[in-house]
């Protein structure tokens, strides 16, 4: 095979600019067989090439195929439309839909998705942060506070140990499960923009579930900061359409 057709390692990326055909079926043999990669970043002009294509392939799929048919899923059944948007205060929409939630959803969705064990430490951090803020109420104010602190301390210094330990293979052995797992955690996750749900109202986080497969796959090829771009891409494309719907 020649260097335009064949299927890219991590490390090339650097050094050669793939076609959208090449970038397609490393996206699908990663589907496949997901797997846990050196990302490239986005220092190169290959590189920003790839996101495109990725970016257009997720927009592609998003605009054409998924919301179009969701549209008609939703007026056959008679479901509610979501309202986590009208949740927020004036003027917060688009900064959070574009350049809020892309960041942080990335972060914890994706951002320990390589397996550094700091990475993990940190997402186990996380997980007992919202327990805290769950049962905050529960606790007195010292006693809350306390325990934030310590949580602060510990994910420092956890951080600061790990930094340099390498993914374990256990992680990597695991990690297809976890792709899968976290792509359909992602996609049930934003079930919460809608009042009420049903067993109907699964088809309405197609959009999320298609966008988790795609932005597994930016993450360990091209990186952290590469995914949030194209989550806030599409958000972006998602809200113009809906601006230009009503």
């Amino acid at each position: 095979m020649t260097p335009e057709t064949a299927p890219l390692a991590a490390g090339d990326a650097a050094t050669l600019a793939p076609s959208p055909r090449v970038v397609l079926r490393e996206w699908l043999g990663f589907l496949r067989r997901p797997a846990v990669l050196t990302p490239s970043g986005l220092r190169t002009r290959a590189a920003w090439r790839a996101l495109c294509v990725l970016l257009l392939v997720h927009l592609a799929g998003m605009l054409l195929v998924i919301l179009p048919v969701i549209a008609l899923w939703q007026r056959q059944f008679a479901l509610p439309m979501p309202d986590a948007f009208g949740k927020l205060p004036d003027g917060w929409l688009l900064p959070i839909t574009i350049l809020i939630a892309p960041v942080l959803e990335e972060m914890i969705f994706r951002g320990w998705q390589r397996g550094r064990p700091r990475a993990l430490w940190l997402l186990a951090c996380f997980a007992a942060l919202v327990i805290l803020l769950a049962k905050a109420g529960d606790l007195a104010p010292k006693g809350a506070a306390g325990a934030l602190a310590a949580l602060i301390v510990l994910a420092l210094g956890g951080w600061l140990w790990l930094r340099k330990r390498p993914t374990r293979m256990l992680y990597r052995h695991a990690y297809p499960a976890t792709f899968w797992l976290v792509a359909l955690t992602f996609a049930g996750f934003h079930l919460m923009n809608y009042p009420a749900t049903t067993w109907l109202s699964l088809p309405m986080v197609l959009p999320q579930l298609w966008a988790a497969l795609l932005l597994g796959f930016t993450r360990q090829r091209l990186g952290l900061p590469a995914a949030m771009l194209q989550h806030a891409a599409a958000n972006a494309a998602s809200m113009a359409l809906a601006a230009a719907g009503g």
